[in-house]
């Protein structure tokens, strides 16, 4: 029977993870899985990254995509997911600003030069669980594109922290991607505070080592840099 019980729990868990293989912008789709947002490792085993500070916490990618989608400033987005994004945790969204000489195809994201667009925050719901906006459905949830981003190419990437086992060292799991894409419309903001991936994480963030059985919503600190709204 234990070992029954154990198979269930496994196929569960496998059932649980996730990819996010297509944005969508203001209503519309990438036209294919991984046409512009570069395709995971986790592709196949939807495993999410396990270490905080990994290399693959950047955009966990195994190559880059073949297309730049064009994104206006202003614009509405969310990603669709493979699965049901069940697992309670934040969704963050990043930009990054390509440098000259570089394009968003063929550009890896390094230095300090990521800023967070958006976090979601807790609530509690009916059966005194803490749960997240969009959490059990198979998209992330919606954010906007601030529309004071300047114009240019960027890289884009989705973040959904999984705190399921988030009460031990090394518990959350990171599902994410980077989608190449081109800020149309654009304003003359300046965007920041700027982090690097990884760098801007360590294991033990209050929101990445936390027991979500011991703390009321609007105490949950989001790891990473501020919002930067415009």
């Amino acid at each position: 029977m234990q070992f029954l019980t154990g198979l269930l729990i496994a196929a569960t868990a496998v059932q649980a993870h996730y990819t996010f293989p297509r944005l969508v912008v203001d209503g519309k789709s990438e036209e294919a899985d991984w046409s512009a947002t570069r395709k995971t490792k986790n592709a196949e085993s939807k495993t999410g990254v396990l270490s905080a500070t990994s290399a693959d916490m950047r955009c966990y990618s195994s190559q880059n995509a073949a297309n730049t989608i064009e994104v206006p400033a202003g614009a509405t987005i969310h990603y669709i997911s493979t699965q049901q994004v069940n697992h309670p945790g934040p969704t963050q969204y990043y930009l990054a600003k390509v440098p000259e000489g570089k394009t968003a195809a063929n550009w890896d994201g390094s230095g300090n030069v990521w800023f967070k667009i958006h976090t979601t925050m807790p609530s509690m719901d009916s059966n005194k669980q803490v749960t997240w906006p969009a959490q059990n459905l198979y998209i992330t949830d919606n954010t906007t594109i601030p529309a004071a981003t300047p114009s240019g190419e960027y890289l884009l990437r989705v973040e959904h922290i999984a705190l399921h086992q988030a009460m031990q060292a090394g518990g959350a799991q990171f599902y994410l991607a980077c989608t190449q894409v081109k800020i149309t419309g654009g304003g003359s903001g300046t965007p920041g505070p700027l982090v690097a991936l990884p760098g801007a994480y360590k294991s033990n963030d209050p929101g990445i080592q936390v027991n979500l059985g011991a703390i009321q919503p609007d105490a949950y600190i989001p790891p990473g840099p501020a919002v930067w709204s415009g």
